[in-house]
């Protein structure tokens, strides 16, 4: 009975030694995929580097077109405020034709304008939820490469037991 449990204390023991070493020494394939994954990951990050930086593009571009467009309809509105004089002065002149003719340019150019401020503040949401949606993707982007530093030095630690 006594051998019995010297052999069953020494088969633990040694077993719990190998397993510790096997612990310490990292399994091959482990470190191998790790490795791996590490790779892949960063390949993603770069990849979201590039749409950052592509999405940061259109957004200045989406920026300047809107200033382009804010710009134009301050000067519709500018047209706009002639043909008002011009209808004013066609009525105080008592020239009906011309009247009627600036009338109907003076409510075609208010539906433009409408419209246009319309479509102006649409697209400035759209360059709003733009940003907030790149500012996002900036986050995320910090999240992994911190993510990756934490792995790679893990990966390190593991390799050298410590």
């Amino acid at each position: 009975m006594k051998r019995y449990f010297a052999n069953l204390i020494g088969v633990v023991i040694l077993g719990a030694a190998a397993m510790g070493h096997a612990q310490a020494t990292g399994d091959g394939s482990d470190l191998r995929n790790d490795r791996k994954d590490l790779r892949h990951d960063r390949r993603d990050l770069s990849n979201d580097r590039k749409d950052i930086r592509g999405d940061q593009r259109d957004l200045n571009h989406d920026r300047a077109d809107a200033r382009n467009d804010r710009r134009d309809l301050n000067q519709d509105v500018a047209d706009r405020n002639g043909d008002r004089r011009d209808l004013r002065n066609d009525v105080r002149n008592g020239d009906k034709t011309d009247a009627a003719k600036d009338r109907r340019d003076l409510r075609q150019d208010n539906r433009d304008i409408h419209k246009d401020r319309k479509d102006l503040a649409n697209d400035r949401k759209d360059i709003h939820n733009d940003s907030k949606d790149l500012r996002n993707d900036r986050k995320d982007a910090r999240s992994d490469k911190r993510d990756i530093r934490h792995d790679r030095r893990d990966i390190h630690r593991d390799r050298h037991g410590k």
